[in-house]
């Protein structure tokens, strides 16, 4: 009973989050909820016995993505009134996304509450879904997890060869020079007569 007390208000706390991170008019205001979903949505996968899932979640997006965007959205001059003039133009597009992502969510748990009964399946005392997470994703989606490795390592070059450019303003130390330097060409000894006190 307490655990379903708890998953309604995680989940009334994840909506609210989510509402808010696309009504706020303030980006960073936005970020700072979109990080409070993402410690929402991790306590209920702590409830559903997720463990691995949810600690990923708080160290790679709440941690390292999070932190990017909010870094991004600070240092960034972003104008606020431009921001706002879209809104409307792309609201029926939103709604459409929003209504699809509604329509999924209410087909799973109608199947789950209303469909046919489905065996529920005991788990040993010393099962680890973090092994079985690792297993399955190791042994028979390999192939995609590889194929999804490698798009991500082309993105990364694509984006460091776009954005590097050669400026023609830009200085920079030539360390072979610094290293063949000789004594003869940056030190000279010249050679002066002594003056006598008349």
């Amino acid at each position: 009973m307490l655990e379903t007390v708890v998953f309604y208000v995680f989940a009334a706390i994840l909506l609210l989050a989510a509402l808010r991170v696309i009504t706020a008019r303030n980006p960073v205001h936005a970020a700072l909820y979109l990080v409070l979903a993402f410690f929402t949505a991790a306590g209920i996968w702590l409830l559903l016995r997720a463990e691995f899932l949810a600690i990923t979640l708080v160290l790679v997006y709440v941690g390292a993505v999070m932190v990017l965007f909010l870094f991004v959205v600070m240092m960034l001059d972003i104008n606020l009134e431009r921001l706002r003039e879209g809104f409307w133009k792309n609201l029926p597009l939103a709604v459409v996304v929003g209504g699809v992502m509604a329509f999924e969510m209410v087909a799973v748990l109608a199947q789950r509450y209303f469909g046919a009964a489905t065996r529920t399946r005991v788990m040993p005392a010393d099962y680890s879904n973090t092994k079985e997470l690792g297993r399955v994703l190791y042994t028979q989606y390999v192939y995609a997890f590889e194929i999804a490795a490698v798009i991500l390592l082309v993105a990364i070059i694509a984006a460091i060869a776009l954005t590097l450019r050669r400026r023609k303003d830009s200085k920079a130390q030539d360390p072979a020079r610094q290293v063949a330097t000789r004594r003869a060409d940056s030190v000279r000894i010249v050679s002066m007569p002594s003056e006598k006190d008349g």
